[in-house]
């Protein structure tokens, strides 16, 4: 009986399955993939630190003594730029591995940029490829929309907020 990897034609490290894999077990990718707990506070700690660029930043432009609530609120949304950019790279590479695994002609390199090949997936490949997207990517890929959706809720709530301090 064969297996995949004798007749599969691409490279161990971009066959789609595999590349989904390596992203599930990585240490940054692995946070979509964990539970509410887990998800969230690599998120708060990436915003926590943030305070350490944009306090001194908020500090100089509003003065704490003077302008409380304008120097917590500016901090507080500059230091949403940090988690924001780990939440789009993210957010691209579960969508890069979603679409490898939908795709039915998979594009790979054997060697180089020069030498691109089209591996054209064998139906029961296809059928599992999909149904990982289905069960396991797509619902990964929805809760990073939702969290941009609460973070832009925040920013427009900020942003409106902003003209009654």
């Amino acid at each position: 009986m064969e297996t995949l990897s004798s007749r599969c034609p691409v490279p161990v490290d971009q066959v789609p399955i595999r590349e989904y894999e390596a992203m599930r077990e990585s240490w940054f990718y692995s946070w979509g993939t964990r539970h509410l707990r887990g998800y969230l506070t690599p998120i708060v700690v990436l915003w926590c630190l943030s305070w350490l660029f944009t306090g001194p930043v908020a500090a100089v432009s509003y003065g704490p003594s003077k302008l409380l609530p304008q120097f917590l609120a500016s901090g507080a949304i500059g230091s949403l730029v940090i988690p924001t950019l780990a939440l789009i790279q993210l957010y691209t590479g579960w969508l890069h591995v979603c679409d490898r695994l939908q795709k039915k002609a998979v594009p790979y390199e054997e060697s180089g940029w020069y030498d691109g090949q089209v591996w054209i997936k064998p139906d029961e490949v296809l059928s599992r490829d999909r149904l990982i997207v289905d069960y396991q990517v797509k619902p990964i890929l929805r809760r990073l929309q939702r969290t941009f959706g609460v973070l832009a809720g925040i920013l427009s709530f900020s942003l409106v907020s902003w003209q009654f301090l």
